[in-house]
């Protein structure tokens, strides 16, 4: 219940990714033994609200969210920076998940920028992910991995559009009409850490979750979302410039805002004076 509440709070215009990890979420506590860990893979544009979700997630798992010793954030380009270093990366990796998972069987971890990361370093959870009841001694059952990628975003994009073009509501889209895409869009996609990876191939990832491209009705959400935190009052007038100045897909019909609501909070700086 706090989580649906949270989600139905905080993130905006994507019924699809609240329905899917919410059910997921809740299959996976409400379930005594897991015959593995829970693994889910946000795809989507940049300020649809995949890191969003996924520090939601955390807290409510625990409660310090991404300042718990229990949840881990690994980024690929500050962690995982180097191509000649990946057996060095994969080791450690290894290592680092061993000692936590040891420590509390709970964790969280969080993998960012996976479309960055180098093709083969994700492969080393593997066998983390896997339907084992231990590994050397290690239960990874209760653990929680979770995938953040812009990889995808462009066929998310282009399927949302499509519905838009034929005059179907968005909140008609549906997993099943994303979620065969974006796997296989995923795995051949060179440019992804998850190309060509066991990880997809031996179906590991529960879920890959959809995040769809976010229209102006909903970056105004954010923006109040924005103003009600800082503690002002909310001022449409401010509210509507502040998505004026976004940019919008397709050039002429501007639809989709190109940032999502990444800049929301700087733009909104600009207009403190108001």
């Amino acid at each position: 219940a706090a989580l649906k509440a949270q989600l139905d709070n905080r993130l905006f215009g994507q019924h699809l990714a609240k329905d899917v990890v919410l059910k997921a979420v809740l299959g996976f506590s409400n379930n005594p033994s897991p015959k593995k860990p829970l693994m889910l893979s946000l795809h989507g544009w940049a300020g649809t609200g995949k890191n969003f979700l996924s520090q939601i997630l955390a807290e409510q798992v625990h409660p310090a969210g991404l300042r718990s010793k229990f949840v881990h954030l690994f980024l690929a380009t500050l962690h995982f920076p180097h191509h000649d270093q990946v057996k060095l990366y994969k080791e450690q990796l290894q290592n680092w998940i061993r000692g936590n998972v040891s420590a509390c069987p709970s964790s969280v971890f969080i993998f960012d920028e996976m479309d960055k990361m180098h093709p083969g370093v994700i492969d080393a959870i593997k066998p983390f992910l896997d339907y084992y009841e231990e590994v050397d001694g290690v239960s990874y059952r209760k653990a929680i991995f979770i995938f953040l990628s812009n990889a995808g975003g462009d066929l998310i994009n282009k399927a949302a559009l499509d519905f838009w073009t034929s005059g179907k509501r968005r909140e008609d889209i549906q997993l099943k009409d994303l979620e065969p895409l974006l796997s296989v869009g995923v795995f051949n996609n060179k440019n992804s850490g998850l190309w060509h990876s066991s990880i997809i191939d031996r179906n590991l990832i529960d879920y890959f979750v959809p995040f769809l491209p976010l229209e102006q009705r909903h970056v105004k959400m954010c923006v109040r979302a924005e103003m009600a935190a800082r503690g002002y009052a909310v001022d449409e007038k401010i509210v509507q410039e502040v998505a004026d100045e976004m940019t919008y897909f397709p050039k002429e019909q501007r639809i989709y805002s190109d940032k999502g609501c990444k800049t929301v909070q700087a733009k909104l700086d600009i207009h403190e004076d108001l």
